[in-house]
Protein backbone atom coordinates (compact mmCIF):
# COMPACT_ATOMS: atom_id res chain seq x y z
CA UNK A 1 0.00 0.00 0.00
CA UNK A 2 1.54 3.26 -0.89
CA UNK A 3 1.52 6.32 1.07
CA UNK A 4 -0.57 4.78 3.60
CA UNK A 5 -1.75 6.67 6.99
CA UNK A 6 1.36 6.72 8.88
CA UNK A 7 -0.79 5.79 11.93
CA UNK A 8 -3.60 4.03 13.03
CA UNK A 9 -5.54 6.55 14.82
CA UNK A 10 -5.59 10.62 14.67
CA UNK A 11 -7.33 13.21 17.05
CA UNK A 12 -8.90 14.29 13.42
CA UNK A 13 -9.91 13.11 10.50
CA UNK A 14 -11.36 15.25 7.78
CA UNK A 15 -12.43 13.14 4.45
CA UNK A 16 -12.31 15.73 1.45
CA UNK A 17 -10.09 18.70 0.11
CA UNK A 18 -12.25 21.16 -0.77
CA UNK A 19 -12.97 24.22 0.63
CA UNK A 20 -14.80 23.16 3.90
CA UNK A 21 -11.56 20.03 4.29
CA UNK A 22 -9.06 22.43 3.60
CA UNK A 23 -10.17 25.06 6.51
CA UNK A 24 -11.09 22.29 8.72
CA UNK A 25 -7.31 20.75 8.27
CA UNK A 26 -5.65 23.99 8.57
CA UNK A 27 -7.48 24.82 11.59
CA UNK A 28 -7.18 21.55 13.74
CA UNK A 29 -3.76 20.97 13.15
CA UNK A 30 -2.17 24.37 13.98
CA UNK A 31 -4.10 24.18 17.44
CA UNK A 32 -1.95 20.42 17.70
CA UNK A 33 -4.50 17.89 17.55
CA UNK A 34 -3.06 14.97 14.99
CA UNK A 35 -4.66 14.91 11.82
CA UNK A 36 -5.49 13.39 8.39
CA UNK A 37 -6.73 14.50 5.37
CA UNK A 38 -7.87 12.40 2.77
CA UNK A 39 -8.73 12.81 -0.80
CA UNK A 40 -9.40 11.48 -3.59
CA UNK A 41 -8.10 13.93 -6.17
CA UNK A 42 -4.67 13.92 -6.95
CA UNK A 43 -4.49 17.24 -5.58
CA UNK A 44 -6.78 19.64 -3.45
CA UNK A 45 -9.07 22.21 -4.09
CA UNK A 46 -12.39 19.82 -4.53
CA UNK A 47 -14.35 21.06 -7.32
CA UNK A 48 -14.45 24.70 -6.65
CA UNK A 49 -10.56 24.69 -6.58
CA UNK A 50 -9.88 21.59 -8.35
CA UNK A 51 -6.06 21.60 -9.48
CA UNK A 52 -5.26 25.04 -7.62
CA UNK A 53 -1.76 23.85 -7.58
CA UNK A 54 -1.16 22.32 -11.19
CA UNK A 55 -3.64 24.30 -13.31
CA UNK A 56 -2.33 25.17 -16.28
CA UNK A 57 -4.41 28.09 -16.83
CA UNK A 58 -2.26 31.15 -14.84
CA UNK A 59 -3.92 34.27 -16.16
CA UNK A 60 -5.84 34.93 -12.91
CA UNK A 61 -8.80 37.02 -15.12
CA UNK A 62 -9.46 33.51 -17.21
CA UNK A 63 -10.95 31.91 -13.98
CA UNK A 64 -11.30 34.10 -11.74
CA UNK A 65 -10.36 36.03 -8.43
CA UNK A 66 -12.95 33.21 -6.29
CA UNK A 67 -11.14 30.38 -7.72
CA UNK A 68 -7.26 31.71 -6.61
CA UNK A 69 -8.51 32.67 -3.31
CA UNK A 70 -8.06 29.08 -2.78
CA UNK A 71 -4.44 28.73 -3.47
CA UNK A 72 -4.06 30.37 0.25
CA UNK A 73 -6.15 28.08 2.46
CA UNK A 74 -4.28 25.09 0.43
CA UNK A 75 -1.31 26.31 1.29
CA UNK A 76 -2.12 26.85 5.13
CA UNK A 77 -3.37 22.88 5.23
CA UNK A 78 0.09 22.08 3.77
CA UNK A 79 1.64 23.92 5.98
CA UNK A 80 0.04 23.27 8.97
CA UNK A 81 1.59 19.70 10.13
CA UNK A 82 -1.48 17.71 9.11
CA UNK A 83 -1.08 14.10 7.48
CA UNK A 84 -2.56 14.69 3.96
CA UNK A 85 -2.75 11.72 1.26
CA UNK A 86 -4.42 12.34 -1.77
CA UNK A 87 -5.99 9.33 -4.06
CA UNK A 88 -7.11 8.30 -1.20
CA UNK A 89 -10.61 6.41 -1.55
CA UNK A 90 -12.66 6.44 1.35
CA UNK A 91 -15.14 3.78 1.55
CA UNK A 92 -16.37 2.66 4.67
CA UNK A 93 -17.32 4.72 7.67
CA UNK A 94 -18.84 3.46 11.13
CA UNK A 95 -20.31 4.77 14.39
CA UNK A 96 -17.20 4.05 16.09
CA UNK A 97 -15.40 6.74 13.68
CA UNK A 98 -13.44 3.52 11.86
CA UNK A 99 -12.64 4.04 7.92
CA UNK A 100 -11.47 2.11 5.69
CA UNK A 101 -9.69 3.53 3.47
CA UNK A 102 -7.64 2.39 -0.37
CA UNK A 103 -4.76 4.01 -1.48
CA UNK A 104 -1.81 2.84 -3.83
CA UNK A 105 -3.97 -0.88 -4.12
CA UNK A 106 -4.29 -1.51 -0.83
CA UNK A 107 -6.71 -0.62 1.79
CA UNK A 108 -6.31 -0.21 5.85
CA UNK A 109 -8.46 0.94 8.27
CA UNK A 110 -7.98 4.01 11.05
CA UNK A 111 -9.56 5.24 13.52
CA UNK A 112 -10.61 8.78 14.86
CA UNK A 113 -11.91 10.64 17.78
CA UNK A 114 -13.65 12.88 15.33
CA UNK A 115 -14.56 12.95 12.01
CA UNK A 116 -15.26 15.82 9.46
CA UNK A 117 -16.94 15.11 6.17
CA UNK A 118 -16.24 17.25 3.65
CA UNK A 119 -17.10 15.81 0.80
CA UNK A 120 -18.65 18.60 -0.98
CA UNK A 121 -21.56 18.37 -3.64
CA UNK A 122 -21.97 16.35 -6.67
CA UNK A 123 -24.55 17.86 -10.10
CA UNK A 124 -28.19 16.74 -9.74
CA UNK A 125 -28.96 14.35 -12.16
CA UNK A 126 -30.49 15.54 -15.42
CA UNK A 127 -32.15 12.63 -16.92
CA UNK A 128 -33.65 13.85 -19.99
CA UNK A 129 -33.71 11.92 -23.63
CA UNK A 130 -30.24 11.12 -24.91
CA UNK A 131 -28.45 12.37 -22.26
CA UNK A 132 -26.59 9.10 -21.82
CA UNK A 133 -25.30 9.85 -25.69
CA UNK A 134 -21.83 10.06 -26.26
CA UNK A 135 -21.27 13.73 -26.57
CA UNK A 136 -23.00 15.11 -23.56
CA UNK A 137 -21.41 15.67 -20.72
CA UNK A 138 -22.05 17.58 -17.11
CA UNK A 139 -20.79 20.87 -16.84
CA UNK A 140 -18.91 20.13 -14.34
CA UNK A 141 -16.77 17.21 -15.93
CA UNK A 142 -16.20 20.29 -18.71
CA UNK A 143 -14.91 22.72 -16.05
CA UNK A 144 -12.76 19.62 -14.74
CA UNK A 145 -11.16 19.37 -18.02
CA UNK A 146 -10.74 23.07 -18.17
CA UNK A 147 -9.11 23.53 -14.87
CA UNK A 148 -6.77 20.91 -14.87
CA UNK A 149 -5.93 20.63 -18.70
CA UNK A 150 -6.97 23.66 -19.95
CA UNK A 151 -9.06 22.22 -22.26
CA UNK A 152 -11.84 24.04 -23.99
CA UNK A 153 -14.59 23.09 -27.05
CA UNK A 154 -13.69 23.93 -30.49
CA UNK A 155 -16.88 22.09 -31.94
CA UNK A 156 -20.77 22.97 -31.76
CA UNK A 157 -21.25 23.43 -28.63
CA UNK A 158 -24.58 23.82 -26.26
CA UNK A 159 -24.86 24.40 -22.76
CA UNK A 160 -28.26 23.77 -21.17
CA UNK A 161 -29.64 24.22 -17.51
CA UNK A 162 -29.68 26.38 -14.49
CA UNK A 163 -27.82 28.11 -12.10
CA UNK A 164 -24.60 30.05 -11.65
CA UNK A 165 -22.24 27.53 -12.37
CA UNK A 166 -23.34 27.19 -15.84
CA UNK A 167 -22.95 31.10 -16.43
CA UNK A 168 -19.35 30.43 -14.63
CA UNK A 169 -18.62 27.46 -17.14
CA UNK A 170 -19.49 29.75 -19.91
CA UNK A 171 -17.17 32.98 -18.70
CA UNK A 172 -14.48 30.35 -18.33
CA UNK A 173 -14.90 28.81 -21.74
CA UNK A 174 -14.80 31.47 -23.64
CA UNK A 175 -12.51 33.53 -22.10
CA UNK A 176 -10.21 31.04 -22.67
CA UNK A 177 -10.74 31.04 -26.58
CA UNK A 178 -13.53 27.95 -26.48
CA UNK A 179 -16.22 27.74 -28.59
CA UNK A 180 -20.27 27.87 -27.56
CA UNK A 181 -23.15 28.07 -29.93
CA UNK A 182 -25.77 28.96 -27.64
CA UNK A 183 -27.38 28.37 -24.42
CA UNK A 184 -30.15 27.09 -23.84
CA UNK A 185 -31.79 28.60 -20.09
CA UNK A 186 -34.15 26.42 -18.46
CA UNK A 187 -34.67 28.86 -15.52
CA UNK A 188 -38.58 28.47 -14.59
CA UNK A 189 -40.20 32.01 -15.20
CA UNK A 190 -42.70 31.24 -12.21
CA UNK A 191 -39.48 31.04 -10.50
CA UNK A 192 -38.44 34.55 -10.69
CA UNK A 193 -42.00 35.50 -8.97
CA UNK A 194 -41.34 32.75 -6.39
CA UNK A 195 -37.82 34.26 -5.31
CA UNK A 196 -39.30 37.89 -5.39
CA UNK A 197 -39.57 37.47 -1.30
CA UNK A 198 -35.78 36.90 -0.62
CA UNK A 199 -34.41 39.54 -3.31
CA UNK A 200 -33.59 41.85 -1.12
CA UNK A 201 -30.74 39.74 0.63
CA UNK A 202 -29.88 38.77 -3.00
CA UNK A 203 -29.42 42.19 -4.13
CA UNK A 204 -27.02 43.28 -0.28
CA UNK A 205 -25.06 39.67 -0.80
CA UNK A 206 -21.63 38.78 -2.59
CA UNK A 207 -22.98 36.97 -5.41
CA UNK A 208 -25.36 39.92 -6.88
CA UNK A 209 -22.33 42.07 -8.53
CA UNK A 210 -20.58 39.28 -9.78
CA UNK A 211 -23.40 36.99 -11.18
CA UNK A 212 -24.69 39.98 -13.28
CA UNK A 213 -21.16 40.98 -14.42
CA UNK A 214 -21.05 37.36 -15.42
CA UNK A 215 -24.25 37.11 -17.21
CA UNK A 216 -23.81 40.24 -18.91
CA UNK A 217 -20.27 38.73 -19.97
CA UNK A 218 -21.64 35.82 -22.10
CA UNK A 219 -25.06 37.22 -23.07
CA UNK A 220 -22.49 39.88 -25.36
CA UNK A 221 -20.97 37.14 -26.83
CA UNK A 222 -23.25 34.13 -26.97
CA UNK A 223 -26.85 33.89 -28.01
CA UNK A 224 -28.80 32.74 -24.93
CA UNK A 225 -32.52 31.59 -25.01
CA UNK A 226 -35.02 31.65 -22.08
CA UNK A 227 -37.95 29.49 -20.52
CA UNK A 228 -36.90 26.22 -22.57
CA UNK A 229 -39.38 23.62 -21.23
CA UNK A 230 -38.59 20.38 -22.93
CA UNK A 231 -35.09 19.10 -24.09
CA UNK A 232 -33.79 16.04 -25.94
CA UNK A 233 -30.10 15.08 -26.90
CA UNK A 234 -30.69 13.15 -30.43
CA UNK A 235 -28.17 10.69 -32.69
CA UNK A 236 -27.67 8.10 -33.69
CA UNK A 237 -24.63 6.54 -31.35
CA UNK A 238 -23.53 10.02 -30.69
CA UNK A 239 -24.44 13.21 -30.51
CA UNK A 240 -25.95 15.50 -33.26
CA UNK A 241 -28.28 17.82 -32.61
CA UNK A 242 -30.48 18.99 -29.65
CA UNK A 243 -34.66 19.81 -29.56
CA UNK A 244 -35.91 22.31 -27.40
CA UNK A 245 -39.22 23.95 -26.74
CA UNK A 246 -40.15 27.20 -25.16
CA UNK A 247 -42.64 28.34 -22.87
CA UNK A 248 -43.91 30.88 -25.62
CA UNK A 249 -44.28 27.63 -28.48
CA UNK A 250 -41.12 28.20 -30.17
CA UNK A 251 -39.53 24.86 -30.99
CA UNK A 252 -36.07 24.80 -32.63
CA UNK A 253 -33.63 21.98 -33.93
CA UNK A 254 -29.57 22.73 -33.23
CA UNK A 255 -26.78 20.41 -34.92
CA UNK A 256 -24.72 20.11 -32.17
CA UNK A 257 -21.40 17.77 -31.22
CA UNK A 258 -21.06 18.99 -27.46
CA UNK A 259 -23.92 19.40 -25.06
CA UNK A 260 -22.61 20.26 -21.75
CA UNK A 261 -25.57 20.02 -18.95
CA UNK A 262 -26.35 21.00 -15.34
CA UNK A 263 -29.46 21.81 -13.17
CA UNK A 264 -27.35 22.93 -10.35
CA UNK A 265 -25.69 20.88 -7.54
CA UNK A 266 -26.82 18.55 -4.42
CA UNK A 267 -25.04 17.59 -1.20
CA UNK A 268 -23.08 14.45 -1.77
CA UNK A 269 -24.83 12.03 0.83
CA UNK A 270 -23.56 8.37 0.10
CA UNK A 271 -20.36 8.21 2.60
CA UNK A 272 -22.86 10.14 5.10
CA UNK A 273 -25.77 7.94 5.15
CA UNK A 274 -23.76 4.78 4.87
CA UNK A 275 -22.69 6.17 8.38
CA UNK A 276 -26.24 5.94 9.40
CA UNK A 277 -26.55 9.94 9.50
CA UNK A 278 -29.71 10.86 9.44
CA UNK A 279 -31.04 12.94 6.76
CA UNK A 280 -34.41 14.77 5.69
CA UNK A 281 -35.72 16.06 2.51
CA UNK A 282 -34.81 19.48 1.57
CA UNK A 283 -37.65 21.20 -0.02
CA UNK A 284 -36.57 24.18 -0.94
CA UNK A 285 -33.31 22.65 -2.63
CA UNK A 286 -35.18 19.41 -3.30
CA UNK A 287 -32.63 17.09 -2.03
CA UNK A 288 -31.17 15.30 1.04
CA UNK A 289 -29.62 16.76 3.63
CA UNK A 290 -27.90 15.63 7.36
CA UNK A 291 -29.55 16.81 10.30
CA UNK A 292 -27.21 18.53 12.06
CA UNK A 293 -26.44 21.44 14.42
CA UNK A 294 -24.78 24.94 14.27
CA UNK A 295 -21.53 23.59 14.51
CA UNK A 296 -22.50 20.21 11.86
CA UNK A 297 -22.30 17.81 14.43
CA UNK A 298 -24.65 14.80 13.18
CA UNK A 299 -26.92 12.14 14.49
CA UNK A 300 -23.87 9.87 14.77
CA UNK A 301 -21.38 10.95 17.97
CA UNK A 302 -18.15 12.15 16.59
CA UNK A 303 -19.25 12.67 12.80
CA UNK A 304 -19.56 16.36 11.98
CA UNK A 305 -20.38 17.64 8.45
CA UNK A 306 -18.72 20.61 6.83
CA UNK A 307 -19.48 22.45 3.57
CA UNK A 308 -21.99 21.94 0.71
CA UNK A 309 -22.37 18.46 1.89
CA UNK A 310 -24.07 19.80 4.61
CA UNK A 311 -26.07 21.77 2.57
CA UNK A 312 -25.81 23.71 -0.65
CA UNK A 313 -24.02 27.15 0.11
CA UNK A 314 -21.26 27.88 -1.79
CA UNK A 315 -17.84 28.26 -1.56
CA UNK A 316 -16.98 31.04 1.13
CA UNK A 317 -20.08 29.43 3.40
CA UNK A 318 -17.70 25.99 3.19
CA UNK A 319 -14.83 27.86 4.22
CA UNK A 320 -16.66 29.17 7.27
CA UNK A 321 -18.66 26.08 8.08
CA UNK A 322 -15.64 23.72 7.76
CA UNK A 323 -13.67 26.43 11.19
CA UNK A 324 -16.88 25.81 13.00
CA UNK A 325 -16.72 22.10 12.78
CA UNK A 326 -12.95 22.20 13.46
CA UNK A 327 -13.30 24.27 16.20
CA UNK A 328 -15.87 22.35 18.13
CA UNK A 329 -13.39 19.73 17.49
CA UNK A 330 -10.64 21.60 19.20
CA UNK A 331 -12.89 22.33 21.89
CA UNK A 332 -14.37 18.61 22.18
CA UNK A 333 -10.61 17.03 22.72
CA UNK A 334 -9.12 20.57 23.90
CA UNK A 335 -11.75 22.34 26.45
CA UNK A 336 -9.27 24.77 27.55
CA UNK A 337 -9.10 26.07 23.65
CA UNK A 338 -10.47 29.02 23.04
CA UNK A 339 -12.57 29.17 19.83
CA UNK A 340 -13.78 32.75 17.85
CA UNK A 341 -17.37 32.65 17.74
CA UNK A 342 -17.90 32.60 13.61
CA UNK A 343 -21.85 32.96 13.59
CA UNK A 344 -21.86 36.54 12.14
CA UNK A 345 -19.25 35.06 9.00
CA UNK A 346 -21.25 32.52 8.17
CA UNK A 347 -24.43 34.56 7.93
CA UNK A 348 -22.32 36.71 5.52
CA UNK A 349 -21.33 33.97 3.55
CA UNK A 350 -24.83 32.53 2.94
CA UNK A 351 -27.03 35.77 2.69
CA UNK A 352 -28.74 35.72 -0.79
CA UNK A 353 -28.66 31.77 -1.11
CA UNK A 354 -32.45 31.54 0.05
CA UNK A 355 -32.70 33.59 -3.19
CA UNK A 356 -30.55 31.35 -5.68
CA UNK A 357 -32.86 28.13 -4.22
CA UNK A 358 -35.71 29.52 -5.25
CA UNK A 359 -34.62 30.82 -8.92
CA UNK A 360 -32.91 28.00 -9.71
CA UNK A 361 -35.22 25.63 -8.38
CA UNK A 362 -35.19 23.19 -11.41
CA UNK A 363 -38.43 22.24 -12.76
CA UNK A 364 -40.68 19.39 -12.75
CA UNK A 365 -40.05 17.91 -15.93
CA UNK A 366 -35.97 17.88 -15.76
CA UNK A 367 -36.30 16.27 -12.61
CA UNK A 368 -38.75 13.93 -12.80
CA UNK A 369 -38.32 12.10 -16.59
CA UNK A 370 -41.17 10.00 -18.29
CA UNK A 371 -41.51 6.88 -20.88
CA UNK A 372 -38.03 5.29 -22.23
CA UNK A 373 -35.67 8.08 -20.68
CA UNK A 374 -32.96 6.40 -18.68
CA UNK A 375 -33.64 6.78 -15.05
CA UNK A 376 -30.45 4.62 -13.43
CA UNK A 377 -27.57 5.16 -16.05
CA UNK A 378 -25.28 1.80 -14.70
CA UNK A 379 -28.07 -0.86 -15.30
CA UNK A 380 -29.61 1.17 -18.15
CA UNK A 381 -33.27 1.39 -16.65
CA UNK A 382 -36.06 3.94 -17.39
CA UNK A 383 -38.63 5.73 -15.94
CA UNK A 384 -41.10 2.94 -17.55
CA UNK A 385 -39.43 0.85 -16.02
CA UNK A 386 -39.28 2.05 -12.59
CA UNK A 387 -42.66 2.77 -12.90
CA UNK A 388 -43.91 -0.59 -13.89
CA UNK A 389 -42.14 -2.01 -10.76
CA UNK A 390 -44.59 0.27 -8.60
CA UNK A 391 -47.53 -0.76 -10.24
CA UNK A 392 -46.72 -4.16 -8.84
CA UNK A 393 -45.66 -3.70 -5.89
CA UNK A 394 -42.00 -1.57 -5.13
CA UNK A 395 -42.76 0.52 -2.41
CA UNK A 396 -39.52 2.76 -2.51
CA UNK A 397 -35.93 2.79 -3.74
CA UNK A 398 -34.76 -0.16 -1.88
CA UNK A 399 -37.43 -2.47 -3.05
CA UNK A 400 -36.98 -1.31 -6.51
CA UNK A 401 -33.50 -2.92 -6.04
CA UNK A 402 -34.62 -6.30 -6.27
CA UNK A 403 -37.08 -5.23 -9.23
CA UNK A 404 -34.57 -3.31 -11.43
CA UNK A 405 -31.33 -3.47 -9.82
CA UNK A 406 -31.40 0.19 -9.92
CA UNK A 407 -28.77 2.06 -7.67
CA UNK A 408 -26.37 -0.93 -7.85
CA UNK A 409 -24.06 0.21 -10.23
CA UNK A 410 -20.80 1.55 -10.11
CA UNK A 411 -22.20 4.79 -9.24
CA UNK A 412 -23.88 3.41 -5.91
CA UNK A 413 -27.04 5.46 -6.60
CA UNK A 414 -25.41 9.25 -6.82
CA UNK A 415 -26.93 9.61 -10.78
CA UNK A 416 -30.18 8.08 -10.02
CA UNK A 417 -31.01 8.10 -6.40
CA UNK A 418 -32.97 11.64 -6.36
CA UNK A 419 -34.84 11.11 -9.79
CA UNK A 420 -35.84 7.29 -8.41
CA UNK A 421 -37.12 9.12 -4.91
CA UNK A 422 -38.85 11.94 -6.91
CA UNK A 423 -40.57 9.59 -9.14
CA UNK A 424 -41.58 7.02 -6.83
CA UNK A 425 -43.02 9.68 -4.72
CA UNK A 426 -45.42 11.28 -7.28
CA UNK A 427 -45.84 7.38 -8.73
CA UNK A 428 -47.42 6.60 -5.20
CA UNK A 429 -48.81 10.20 -4.78
CA UNK A 430 -46.10 10.35 -0.97
CA UNK A 431 -43.87 12.90 -0.21
CA UNK A 432 -39.89 12.08 -1.06
CA UNK A 433 -39.43 11.93 2.60
CA UNK A 434 -41.86 8.89 3.10
CA UNK A 435 -40.89 7.15 0.03
CA UNK A 436 -36.89 7.31 1.07
CA UNK A 437 -33.44 7.13 -0.42
CA UNK A 438 -31.71 3.80 -1.03
CA UNK A 439 -30.03 1.93 2.15
CA UNK A 440 -26.47 2.45 1.23
CA UNK A 441 -23.79 0.17 3.01
CA UNK A 442 -19.99 0.15 2.77
CA UNK A 443 -18.06 0.26 0.66
CA UNK A 444 -19.43 3.36 -0.64
CA UNK A 445 -16.99 3.29 -3.25
CA UNK A 446 -16.07 0.46 -6.33
CA UNK A 447 -12.77 -1.07 -4.94
CA UNK A 448 -10.69 -3.63 -5.79
CA UNK A 449 -10.84 -7.27 -4.51
CA UNK A 450 -7.36 -7.13 -3.85
CA UNK A 451 -7.65 -4.06 -1.67
CA UNK A 452 -9.88 -5.74 0.67
CA UNK A 453 -7.50 -8.67 0.52
CA UNK A 454 -4.65 -6.80 1.98
CA UNK A 455 -6.54 -6.17 5.04
CA UNK A 456 -4.93 -7.51 8.40
CA UNK A 457 -7.30 -10.83 8.29
CA UNK A 458 -8.40 -10.14 12.14
CA UNK A 459 -11.68 -10.65 13.46
CA UNK A 460 -12.40 -6.97 13.74
CA UNK A 461 -11.54 -6.32 10.60
CA UNK A 462 -13.65 -9.13 8.86
CA UNK A 463 -16.70 -7.72 10.72
CA UNK A 464 -16.10 -4.08 9.56
CA UNK A 465 -16.08 -5.81 5.95
CA UNK A 466 -19.13 -7.55 5.78
CA UNK A 467 -21.40 -5.76 8.38
CA UNK A 468 -24.85 -5.24 8.03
Amino acid sequence: MSAAPKQDQYDVVVIGAGPAGLAATAMTAEAGLSTLLLDENAGPGGQVWRAINSTPVKTEALLGVDYWSGAEIARAARDSGAEIIHRATVWSLDRDLEIGVSVGGGSAFIKAKRVIIATGAQERPFPIPGWTLPGVMTAGAAQTMLKSSGLVPDCPTVLAGQGPLLWLLAAQILRLGGRIDRVLDTTPRANYIAALPHAFAFLTSLYFSKGLAMMREVRAKVRVTSGVTELAAEGDGTLSAISYATASGKRERLPAELLLLHQGVVPNVNLAMAAGIEHRWNERQLCWTPVLDAFGNSSVAGIAIAGDGAGIGGAQAAVVRGRRAAGDAIKALRPQAKIVDLSAELARAERGRAFLDVLFQPARQFRIPQGDTIVCRCEEITAKDVLDSVAIGATGPNQLKAYRRTGMGPCQGRLCGLTVTELMAEARGKSPQEIGYYRLRAPVKPIMLSELASLPKSEESIKAVVRG
